[in-house]
């Protein structure tokens, strides 16, 4: 089999069954392991697929610029994010973490809602500023401009002297086996200072970031309260997050 065949038959096995063991490849393509995983580098530096230790799984496609994710299951992230708006009761706290579906929640918070936020993305905070009852603690650092958030060192520092009753964190990618990932080191890292600060953690996954992963773990699933998806009840994905006892809200 050419190499270009090989690479064609590895991208249609990732799409139907979500994964890539590369000992099992090699067996069934009668090739030896480092073939297998030297088209996986090649898939990997295409971003067509995640390598992870034994194999690949498929890329989280959140891992664009903030423009073109703005555009991305713009649909389910809004429905995700009129779930999680809900969440945040009357008098309440939330700390609302960046990106494009944290924006979707900002916006699908009532105007008249009284309530503390605290995020450390600028973007989050500009959406709030006409909320009249809406408090509003801005956590700064470096900006990491992918997010439109502050991470690194001070901005860690900082979210260690706040506190919330609930989080609701953004991922790019949602796996059974990866866990719950995102594409920067550092970003992942205030990911969980953030929810460090929180009783209660509610993951933010439209359908797109199911059965996906990037590079860096945010949190293992034991750390988490539950995740919000308007992925299909039926996805293989969702079944086996609930058979590992992962609270799935569907914002159907």
């Amino acid at each position: 089999m050419l190499a270009a065949e090989r690479r064609e038959h590895l991208l249609e096995l990732l799409a139907r069954t979500g994964k890539i063991v590369a000992k099992d490849v090699a067996t069934g393509l009668r090739v030896s392991e480092d073939t297998v995983r030297r088209d996986l580098r090649d898939l990997a530096a295409e971003g067509l697929c995640q390598r992870v230790y034994g194999g690949a799984l498929p890329v989280s496609p959140a891992v664009a610029d903030y423009d073109a994710r703005q555009a991305l299951a713009s649909d389910g992230k809004r429905k995700v994010a009129s779930v999680a708006a809900g969440l945040v009761r009357p008098g309440g706290s939330v700390i609302l973490d960046g990106g494009t579906t944290a924006l979707a929640v900002a916006r699908a918070l009532p105007r008249d809602l009284a309530c503390t936020v605290i995020t450390h993305s600028p973007t989050i905070a500009t959406a709030l500023i006409d909320h009249p009852h809406a408090e509003l603690f801005l956590i700064g650092g470096r900006v990491f401009k992918h997010s439109a958030v502050t991470c690194g060192a001070a901005a860690v520092e900082a979210a260690q002297n706040v506190s919330a009753e609930l989080c609701l964190l953004g991922v790019t990618g949602v796996h059974p086996e990866a866990g719950l990932t995102t594409a920067d080191a550092d970003e992942a890292a205030m990911k969980r200072a953030l929810s460090a600060r929180a009783a209660d953690t509610y993951i933010l996954a439209s359908s797109e970031k199911i059965g996906t992963a990037s590079p860096y773990r945010v949190l293992p699933w034991e750390s988490i309260t539950g995740l919000i998806t308007d992925a299909d009840s039926g996805d293989p994905t969702v079944g086996r997050l609930a058979a590992l006892g992962v609270d799935v809200l569907a914002a159907g």
